[in-house]
C-alpha cells in the first residue's frame, strides 16, 4: 500500500473545513441527545375516597337481592344487561354511523397527521430547483460595443437541517403525541355519550308508549262508565251531576294523550338523528309498543380510583395537561440559539453543451447559528402564556375528576331511591285497584254515591301513571349510571374498528 503523504494532507484546504464541520455536528448531536428545556411532565396524583359514599352501607334496592359489592357487573357491553334485541340493534347502528363519533374520528386522524408534521422537524429538508435565464446587457451601461445577450442554465439541490440542540422540536413532538392521545380519548367519550343517549331515548320511548297505553285503557274504562251513567240518567237512576262528573273525568284523561304522543314522536326523531338518518326514518320500526327494558336491580360502581382510569373525559383532560406542559418547553426553546447545517450543490453554465461538465459544478456547505437577542419580551411573554394554559389544563383536569365522581354519586342515589319509590307505587296501584272494585260494588248496592267510584278510578289512574313513569325513570337512571361509570367504549370502539 502506498503510504500517505502528510504534507499532501496538510496542503488540502478542504480538510480543516471538513474537520470543523464534523466537530460542530458531533458536538451539536451530543448536546441534542441529552437536553430538552422546559418542565418534564409527571401525571398528577389525585386523592379520592376509597369508596363512593352513595354505595357505602346501602341496603339492596329490591327485597332478596344481593349486596351490590357481590354482584358482578358487565360494563364493556352494559346495554346487553337490558336483554332487549331492539336496543342492541340500535346501538350497533349508532356506533357505525353516528356523526359525532365520525367527527371525533376525523379529529383523531387530524391529530395523527399533525404528529407526523411535528416529527418531520427532526429531519433534514432537501429541495431541488432548476432554471433557465436569458439576459441582455443594458446599452446604457456600456462604454463601447454592442449590447450582449447570454443564457444561464442552472439546476441543483439545497438542503437544510436544524439540529434540535435544546429540545424544542422534541417538545413539540411530545405535545403533538399527547394531543393525539387526548383526541383518542375524546372519541371514546363521544362513544360513551352516544351509548347513553341511544339507550336513554329508547327507554324514554318505551316508557312514553306504556304511559300512553295506560291513558288509553283508562280512557276506555271511563268512557264505558260515562255511557253507563247516561243510560242510568235516561232510566232515572242517575243525576246530571253524575254524568257531568264522568264527562269531566274522561275529558281530563283524554287531554293527557297529545303530550305523550308528542314525546313519543320526538324520541323516535332523536333516535333517527343519532343513527345519522332522517328523523322519521325509524318510525315504522319503533312505532309499535314494546316492553320497557329492565336491567339488574344493583350495579356495583367499583372504586373511585378505577373510575378515573376508565372515564374517557378524565383521561382526555389528563392528556391535555400533558400537552400543555410540553408546550412550555416549545416556548422556552426560543430563548436559546438555533443551530443549522445548510448546503447547496448543482450545475450551472452559460451553454447547454457544457452544462453537464465537471467544471460547471458548484457547491457550498457549512453550519450557521442564529440567536434572537431582542424581541421586546415576546418570547418570555409566550412562556407565561403557556404556563397559564398549563394551569388552566390542570384546573380542567381537576374539574373532570370531581364531575366524574359527582356523576356516579348522583346516579347511584337516583337509581336506588327511584327503585324504592317504584316499590311503594306498586303497592299503591294494588290498593287502588282493590278500592275501585269495592267502590263499584258498594255503588251498585246503593251504599255509596257515584262520586266515590269516580274518585277511586282517578286515584287508580294516577297511581298507574306514576308507576309507569317510575319504571321509565328506573331504566333511564340505570343508563345514566352506566354512562357515569364510563363503560361501553371498549366494545363500541372494537366494533367501530371492524366497520368498513
Amino acid at each position: 500500500m502506498k503510504p500517505t503523504n502528510p504534507q499532501r494532507l496538510r496542503s488540502n484546504p478542504r480538510l480543516p473545513a471538513a474537520r470543523g464541520i464534523l466537530a460542530f455536528l458531533s458536538l451539536a448531536l451530543i448536546v441534542a441527545g441529552g437536553c430538552a428545556v422546559g418542565p418534564d411532565y409527571h401525571p398528577p396524583k389525585m386523592a379520592v375516597s376509597p369508596a363512593f359514599s352513595a354505595a357505602t352501607n346501602q341496603p339492596p334496592a329490591e327485597p332478596g337481592s344481593a349486596p351490590a359489592s357481590t354482584v358482578p357487573v358487565q360494563l364493556q357491553r352494559w346495554w346487553e344487561n337490558f336483554h332487549d334485541p331492539a336496543l342492541d340493534h340500535l346501538i350497533v347502528q349508532a356506533v357505525a354511523s353516528n356523526l359525532d363519533v365520525r367527527l371525533a374520528q376525523a379529529r383523531v386522524r387530524e391529530a395523527r397527521a399533525q404528529l407526523g408534521v411535528s416529527r418531520a422537524g427532526l429531519f433534514p429538508t432537501l429541495n431541488a430547483s432548476g432554471s433557465f435565464t436569458r439576459t441582455r446587457t443594458s446599452q446604457g451601461l456600456l462604454f463601447q460595443g454592442e449590447p450582449t445577450t447570454a443564457n444561464l442554465f442552472q439546476a441543483g439541490f439545497d438542503a437544510g437541517w436544524e439540529i434540535d440542540v435544546f429540545g424544542g422540536t422534541r417538545r413539540q413532538i411530545e405535545a403533538s403525541r399527547d394531543t393525539l392521545e387526548a383526541q383518542i380519548e375524546a372519541r371514546r367519550n363521544a362513544l360513551v355519550t352516544l351509548l347513553g343517549e341511544v339507550a336513554q331515548n329508547y327507554c324514554a320511548l318505551r316508557g312514553y308508549q306504556h304511559q300512553l297505553l295506560i291513558v288509553s285503557n283508562n280512557l276506555a274504562a271511563q268512557q264505558d262508565t260515562l255511557r253507563l251513567q247516561q243510560s242510568k240518567l235516561q232510566a232515572g237512576l242517575a243525576t246530571d251531576l253524575d254524568v257531568a262528573n264522568a264527562e269531566a273525568q274522561a275529558a281530563a284523561t283524554q287531554s293527557q294523550m297529545p303530550p305523550l304522543q308528542t314525546q313519543i314522536q320526538q324520541a323516535i326523531y332523536q333516535l333517527g338523528v343519532l343513527l345519522d338518518r332522517e328523523p322519521g326514518a325509524l318510525e315504522a320500526e319503533l312505532r309499535s309498543i314494546a316492553p320497557l327494558p329492565e336491567g339488574p336491580p344493583e350495579v356495583p360502581p367499583g372504586l373511585p380510583s378505577d373510575l378515573l382510569r376508565r372515564r374517557p373525559d378524565v383521561r382526555q383532560a389528563e392528556r391535555q395537561l400533558a400537552s400543555a406542559t410540553a408546550n412550555i418547553g416549545v416556548a422556552t426553546a426560543d430563548l436559546y440559539p438555533k443551530f443549522n447545517l445548510t448546503g447547496t450543490a448543482g450545475q450551472e453554465s452559460f451553454s447547454l453543451q457544457t452544462f453537464a461538465n465537471a467544471s460547471s459544478r458548484f457547491w457550498s456547505f457549512g453550519p450557521t447559528v442564529t440567536w434572537r437577542l431582542f424581541s421586546a419580551g415576546q418570547i418570555r411573554a409566550n412562556i407565561r402564556v403557556q404556563d397559564a394554559r398549563q394551569e388552566e389544563a390542570f384546573i380542567q383536569y381537576r374539574q373532570a375528576v370531581l364531575q366524574s365522581l359527582q356523576d356516579v354519586e348522583n346516579a347511584l342515589v337516583a337509581y336506588s331511591h327511584e327503585q324504592v319509590r317504584r316499590h311503594s307505587l306498586g303497592e299503591a296501584v294494588a290498593s287502588a285497584r282493590r278500592a275501585v272494585s269495592l267502590a263499584l260494588r258498594l255503588n251498585q248496592a246503593g251504599v255509596v254515591d257515584f262520586l266515590n267510584v269516580l274518585n277511586a278510578q282517578q286515584t287508580l289512574f294516577q297511581a298507574e301513571l306514576q308507576l309507569a313513569q317510575s319504571n321509565q325513570a328506573v331504566a333511564t337512571d340505570l343508563v345514566a349510571l352506566y354512562k357515569a361509570l364510563g363503560g361501553g367504549w371498549q366494545a363500541a370502539e372494537e366494533h367501530a374498528s371492524r366497520t368498513p
